[in-house]
């Protein structure tokens, strides 16, 4: 192994931190040695912390409407071929109830960006449901950007965490993968904004998106290592076939996987998906990803009906299972490979 990447290694490890032209080094000349060594310490900082537990998030994607036209997103708005849907509040809290039956202990309503709809009033009112109906049990929102008001009146209504992914650390990548009309600076201001009213924040961005270069991934990790994001959701780009990004190629496992390693050396405390994007290019994507320093995952407690509906790529795993058999698939998956899924809210190790 060269010597010069094991040093790095060794630096991420100690430090928490690199430089970004040595994150862009470890990057470039990653080997499988390296990926492997990373894996190991990543590993080995993740078991004191969380042992081999397995936290799960509950999914409940309430709606595929969006007012955005994101050019990877296979439900952007300008995708006239989407059959579009909304769940009514009735139907989000039964399926939140029927989760925390099966033993979720974390709600996860995510949807496009939707605020005629879900307005403040209507979100918030589910909220404050979910958490009457479903004792101990963490709502977490992930509906893109929203005004700061807005952000407090869901977290004066129940919601603890919100997930929303940078996408890239990058300006001018940020620019090729959305319209003119969406801001960098507004993305990154709503992170802190969140961070500052109280939630458990979540970032992330696509590994292997169409213009990505190596810099662009250094900057995703040095934002990562400043920030400290308590969740980081970490994906394969993986396009659709109805956006401009069609026949781009994919992002790769293998970088993914090398990724979410070295995301665990930065914050060995953080909450760390395996994402349905790695079951979907690799049939023990998941599997890999807890080896790699995961240690969540996130089934999906939609209706069956509307599942094939909430397509953000193409070929997404898990539309047909019903919401305890898709826990119980996974609790086995995860078993065999020396993990254990656990009934618990999943928070953030402080």
């Amino acid at each position: 192994m060269d010597k010069r990447l094991a040093d790095l290694v060794g630096k991420l490890e100690s430090d928490q931190g690199l430089l970004l032209a040595e994150y862009a080094e470890l990057i470039d000349g990653r080997t499988p040695e390296v990926a492997e060594l990373l894996a190991e310490r990543a590993r080995a900082v993740r078991e004191p912390i969380y042992g081999r537990r397995v936290f799960t998030r509950g999914l409940i994607e309430i709606s595929n409407v969006c007012k955005n036209d994101c050019l990877y997103c296979g439900i952007r708005c300008s995708n006239r071929n989407v059959k579009r849907y909304r769940l009514d509040p009735d139907t989000i809290v039964a399926c939140a109830r029927a989760g925390w039956e099966y033993g979720y202990r974390t709600i996860v309503l995510q949807g496009g960006e939707d605020k005629t709809y879900y307005a403040d009033d209507v979100l918030c009112d589910v909220i404050a449901r979910i958490v009457q109906t479903c004792p101990d049990t963490a709502v977490t929102v992930s509906m893109g950007e929203r005004g700061r008001a807005s952000f407090e009146r869901m977290y004066d209504a129940g919601a603890t965490r919100y997930l929303l992914r940078h996408e890239t650390a990058t300006r001018e990548h940020y620019e090729r993968l959305h319209p003119a009309n969406m801001s960098f600076d507004h993305r990154m201001q709503c992170l802190y904004d969140l961070r500052e009213i109280g939630y458990q924040v979540g970032a992330g961005m696509m590994v292997g998106s169409p213009f990505q270069t190596t810099m662009d991934l250094a900057r995703d990790l040095a934002f990562i290592q400043s920030f400290r994001p308590d969740m980081c959701g970490i994906g394969p780009f993986i396009p659709h076939h109805d956006t401009p990004f069609a026949h781009e190629p994919a992002g790769t496992l293998e970088l993914t996987l090398y990724l979410l390693s070295i995301i665990r050396l930065i914050h060995p405390r953080v909450l760390l998906p395996a994402t349905t994007a790695l079951g979907t290019i690799d049939p023990l994507g998941r599997e890999k990803g807890m080896e790699a320093g995961a240690n969540v995952v996130m089934p999906n407690l939609s209706p069956v009906d509307v599942r094939k509906q909430y397509e953000l790529y193409d070929n997404k795993i898990c539309t047909g299972d019903e919401s305890a058999v898709c826990r119980g698939c996974l609790a086995r998956r995860m078993a065999k490979v020396g993990y254990e899924l656990v009934v618990d809210r999943g928070d953030v190790a402080r």
